[in-house]
């Protein structure tokens, strides 16, 4: 029977169709969050994909952001709607990245994208999670923090003059625009975590540098220590932790944790689980 794999973040939605032969097709589409997304919304994603009816008789396994009772049902009723005679199973993406970096083993599986997240994993389920708690309340580590330390900084003047004129004629924004992005306009936790991609590319400005340092820090202090667990290994998925994982490990070293395993996507992992 063909498998069909999705890790899905915030902003972006990794498939992988996996046939009896072995043979993997990948895919991606925007991301699927059913907290807020309707059924409609997200099966229209889903259909993108084009798969067709042909498909129909597999199995589904879906691990995406907001995908914990009662959203994941809007997942699932969505994927069974494209995929009516599937064997379909819904998870958070917290447990897809620990199935992903640890097996059938224990550890600490941490999310740094968008969004951020930790775990302590037992090896078949989640036993601990600290609440990331969102944006506005915390997700320390993730690009979206990431986007509004750089902001305050910014505008506030902690960082060198010319970063303000080189980053709004960059991205052909004004000081109005920012704050209709990130108080008007949906998505707002998307745009915030879009100044990654700037400040990856200035991280020769010691202050940029500093910046992501210090919301790892937060990380550290506030989520992966809290678990109390220094005798089983951490690892990391997601796209901040992998574009600043020299970074990343840097920091780790701060605390005395070696981490076991970095990976920009799960789904590679999933497909060989």
């Amino acid at each position: 029977m063909n498998a069909l794999i999705a890790d899905s973040g915030s902003t972006k939605t990794h498939w992988a169709l996996v046939g009896e032969d072995g043979e993997v097709e990948n895919f991606s589409t925007s991301g699927i969050n059913p907290v807020h997304m309707s059924v409609e919304e997200i099966r229209a994603i889903v259909a993108s994909l084009n798969l067709g009816r042909d498909s129909a008789k597999m199995g589904v396994s879906f691990y995406g952001a907001g995908c914990a009772q009662p959203f994941s049902k809007k997942v699932e009723e969505a994927l069974k709607g494209e995929f009516p005679d599937a064997d379909v199973f819904v998870g958070s993406d917290m447990l897809g990245a620990a199935r992903a970096l640890f097996g059938n083993g224990e550890g600490i599986a941490c999310i740094l994208g968008t969004g951020s997240n930790s775990c302590l994993y037992d090896g078949r389920e989640i036993v601990n999670n600290i609440p990331p708690l969102g944006y506005i309340l915390g997700d320390e580590g993730s690009g979206a923090v990431l986007g509004r330390m750089f902001f305050n900084a910014m505008f506030k003047g902690f960082l060198p003059e010319g970063i303000r004129e080189t980053y709004l004629k960059e991205e052909q924004l004004t000081y109005a625009d920012v704050i209709d992005r990130v108080y008007r306009q949906p998505q707002a936790n998307r745009f915030l975590a879009s100044t990654s991609h700037f400040i990856s590319r200035h991280l020769n400005v010691p202050e940029l540098r500093a910046l992501v340092e210090e919301n790892f820090r937060g990380f550290f202090l506030r989520n992966v220590l809290r678990y109390g667990r220094r005798d089983v290994p951490v690892g990391f998925v997601g796209s901040i932790a992998w574009v600043y994982r020299d970074i990343l490990e840097s920091v780790a070293s701060e605390f005395k944790i070696n981490i076991a395993k970095i990976v920009q996507s799960p789904i590679e992992l999933l497909v060989k689980q």
